[in-house]
């Protein structure tokens, strides 16, 4: 049980021989101190009876603000301890006179550099901008969680869409980030749940648009044909590997080694979120491998020989570099085989992904099934794809009503 005594700290006098007034938790033999803000010279302390002398010229006023005090701590301390035995003296000051105000910048840095000693440089980079825009908006480092309330977020919602003309899922993205820094904050005990804005500020999700090819337009992409050996008839052999096998993702495909085929499957450990998953590689899928295949293939030599042989991979930085580069190419050359192919539509390599995954819904695997090839955490993340097919459905069926 927790005691509170008021004590005059002499052992803090001042050079005006002023001391202190605090009030002094014990628990579990503990001390802890809570300062009362009174500053009062020794002569004029009452140490008998423990209170203000009455020659102090505001001796009733400052006697009765420390009785009120005093009770409200103890009172405090009482229902605190009621309601957890396991209360620590940290927490009984918190109670009563509220947690210190957190600085936000300071935490949020240090919350994504964790990405970044993780070897997560994208995430990092991405948590990075956003945080740096919420710093230009607020001008000052000396922003605290406590400052950023409901409105306060409102206000910067007009900001991102007036002044930096974000769109709605953009602006969603700086959101979350933020809400996650509250969040991570409160699971530190830093700040308490209360004061989280987002138990009342929300903001509506525009619909997600998921571009993928239709079986006709795939087949203009595996029909066209540059020069082989070149850097143009890779990159579409490997958007058209990807829509038959997986819809693997360009950062995961980069890297893929000979060591990482069995003969039958593909054994990846993602990039982006570290998951394992083995994709058994289908013909048509095998066929493309099979014209990269040297007739000995080095285990350790890349199936689609994009980035550098030398390139360090236990270093972070330069992983994300080699990737950013060969994938601003492969996008590049992409849309210039879909001019060329007559197909006419801007492509980039995700969107093979997008069409493996529609394809493999027509195809009748199930949803769960087609989550877990793809590495989604979350079966929701897939649920977009199975929509884009059921409204291909509705579609075909309107035609009864022609």
């Amino acid at each position: 049980m927790a005691t509170v005594l008021m004590v005059f700290r002499k052992d803090k006098m001042n050079k005006k021989d002023e001391c202190p007034i605090h009030f002094r938790i014990i628990k579990n033999r503990k001390v802890s101190y809570i300062a009362s803000s009174l500053m009062v010279h020794i002569d004029l302390w009452d140490t008998e009876k423990n209170k203000i002398k009455s020659k102090h010229p505001n001796s009733a006023r400052l006697n009765s603000f420390l009785s009120n005090k005093f009770t409200e701590l103890q009172d405090q301390v009482f229902e605190h301890e009621t309601l957890s035995k396991t209360t620590t003296n940290k927490q009984l000051k918190e109670k009563v006179y509220g947690k210190v105000p957190v600085l936000f910048f300071p935490f949020a840095e240090t919350a994504y550099l964790e990405f970044k000693t993780a070897g997560k440089i994208g995430t990092y980079d991405k948590n990075k901008s956003i945080i740096q825009k919420l710093s230009d908006y607020a001008e000052n480092t000396g922003l605290t969680f406590q400052d950023i309330d409901t409105e306060y977020l409102y206000k910067y919602e007009t900001y991102l869409r007036v002044k930096k003309n974000n769109k709605t899922n953009t602006c969603i993205n700086s959101f979350k980030l933020i809400n996650q820094m509250f969040k991570k904050a409160y699971n530190r005990d830093l700040i308490d749940l209360s004061i989280n804005p987002f138990n009342k500020f929300k903001i509506k999700e525009e619909k997600t648009h998921r571009e993928y090819l239709t079986e006709t337009e795939l087949k203009l992409i595996e029909d066209y044909h540059h020069k082989p050996g070149t850097k143009v008839e890779m990159h579409k052999d490997m958007f058209v590997f990807a829509a038959y096998a997986g819809g693997i993702r360009v950062s995961d495909m980069l890297q893929l080694k000979w060591k990482d085929f069995d003969g039958a499957s593909l054994n990846i450990t993602m990039q982006k979120t570290g998951g394992q998953i083995s994709i058994k590689v289908p013909q048509k899928a095998l066929d493309i491998m099979n014209k990269y295949a040297p007739l000995s293939p080095s285990p350790n030599k890349y199936i689609f020989p994009n980035l550098p042989e030398d390139l360090d991979m236990k270093d972070p930085l330069a992983i994300d570099k080699a990737l950013s580069r060969s994938s601003a190419l492969i996008n590049k050359n992409l849309n210039i085989i879909s001019e060329k192919s007559n197909l006419n539509k801007h492509i980039s390599f995700h969107i093979s992904r997008h069409t493996w995954a529609t394809r493999a819904l027509r195809k009748g695997i199930s949803i769960d099934k087609v989550s877990k090839l793809m590495g989604h955490s979350q079966i929701k993340e897939t649920q977009i794809y199975a929509k884009i097919v059921n409204e291909e459905l509705d579609k075909a069926m309107d035609l009864f009503n022609d």
